[in-house]
């Protein structure tokens, strides 16, 4: 036992002090965010919003989001990645705040689109940072830390969440989201100030390569807007699949969902650890993370025992901790092609345009169609990620470019 912990620590060294404050900065920030696995409960259950209303909200919530990426990886490239954190983390906490007094169907729409363009400007801002206090050897390892505390922090705060909700009411949902940010802000103004942390693998590209002109990049964005559409499902469609069907309560909910980040944060390093040191390729892991969430979704059509939520959520975990990591380390390399902002802000918005179709589609199917039928749609659309992978996998060997 002994020894195999002190495996699983070694597997963390090597990471520069920066990477490490930028994971603790985030798991303070993602803690917070626990309003975000029961929002559309909250829309639906406290607000009496429509379910078809709920998905009009989180595709809102979506727009936001693609327009704070866009943005944020724009003003990352011109006047830096600390400046777009510091400002971001800060607005974020005190819209969150205000968020709660906003009780019109009009008036979420706006607020929950406003929250998400500050909020996202922030990630293609820290994915940069990321990468410039980590060595090339250590990147992926990085991308998994900043997970892990990304995961942990969601990991504790559906548990959280569920007991506010018992007791005091969705209301104290958003004081706890603001004021987690405001507190990340404080701590990155304290510890990543640019005059005192200094760069690692800073890349200058005086030549950079449009990514508009990158067509395999493009083929990769594509199979991971539908590897995300798919994995949004745990945000939204399912929490409501998990009361509507077996009737969960929301502090149950909040556990199912608090197990993936839990999972993550016992194995995710450990696994890409092992997996740095085989021979498969990174975008070859990516195909095999999105294989294990597809059948995360079917297992949910072949039985009704109430123990295949934890194997769909295992499945889901599994296909998570692989696909993620490895398709983040592929951006992060092939962003020193250009402009860095530039590139790593179009793998953020593969979740972010999966936020405006991926919600919304589940819900509106769900709500036409039902749950099964929902499920092997979701199937489909990650069969085609797959077809996509292979082809990207195909002309990247053509280039001789496949890592």
């Amino acid at each position: 036992m002994k020894t195999l912990f002190n495996n699983y620590l070694n597997t963390f060294k090597g990471l520069s002090r920066e990477v490490w404050w930028l994971a603790l900065m985030t798991f303070i920030n993602r803690s917070g965010t626990m309003i975000i696995p029961f929002l559309s409960l909250y829309l639906r259950e406290d607000l009496s919003i429509s379910q078809s209303n709920v998905g009009w909200v989180m595709t809102c919530f979506g727009l936001g989001s693609v327009v704070g990426v866009w943005l944020g990886g724009k003003l990352t490239d011109s006047i830096g990645y600390y400046k777009v954190m510091v400002r971001s983390l800060l607005a974020t906490g005190f819209l969150f705040i205000a968020l709660q007094f906003l009780d019109t169907f009009a008036q979420i729409c706006v607020g929950i689109f406003l929250v998400m363009a500050v909020a996202d400007s922030f990630r293609p801002a820290m994915y940069v940072a990321m990468s410039v206090y980590s060595k090339p050897e250590n990147k992926t390892r990085s991308v998994t830390l900043i997970r892990l505390a990304i995961n942990l922090g969601f990991s504790a705060g559906p548990a959280i969440g569920g007991i506010i909700i018992a007791t005091i009411g969705y209301s104290g949902l958003f004081w706890v989201d603001g004021i987690t940010c405001i507190l990340a802000t404080i701590l990155l103004v304290l510890v990543l100030n640019p005059k005192k942390a200094k760069p690692v693998d800073e890349v200058i590209n005086e030549n950079p390569i449009s990514v508009n002109k990158d067509r395999p990049y493009w083929i990769f964005f594509s199979a991971m807007v539908l590897f995300a559409v798919i994995f949004m499902q745990y945000f939204s469609t399912m929490p409501l699949y998990y009361k509507d069907v077996y009737s969960l309560s929301e502090f149950k909910i909040g556990l199912l969902l608090g197990l993936n980040g839990f999972l993550i944060f016992i194995l995710e390093m450990p696994l890409i650890a092992w997996l740095e040191k085989s021979k498969f390729t990174k975008i070859g892991l990516t195909l095999f993370g999105l294989l294990l969430t597809i059948f995360s979704f079917y297992v949910l059509n072949l039985t009704s025992w109430i123990g295949v939520l934890i194997i769909g959520m295992l499945l889901a975990t599994v296909g998570e901790m692989i696909g993620f990591p490895m398709s983040n380390a592929f951006a992060m390399e092939r962003s020193k092609r250009g402009k860095q902002g530039e590139y790593l802000a179009m793998y953020v918005m593969t979740f972010s345009l999966a936020s405006i179709f991926g919600h919304n589609l589940g819900l509106q199917m769900t709500a036409k169609l039902g749950y099964e039928f929902t499920w092997y749609i979701m199937c489909g659309l990650g069969l085609l990620g797959i077809i996509l992978l292979i082809y990207l996998r195909q002309v990247l060997k053509r280039n001789h470019e496949l890592v």
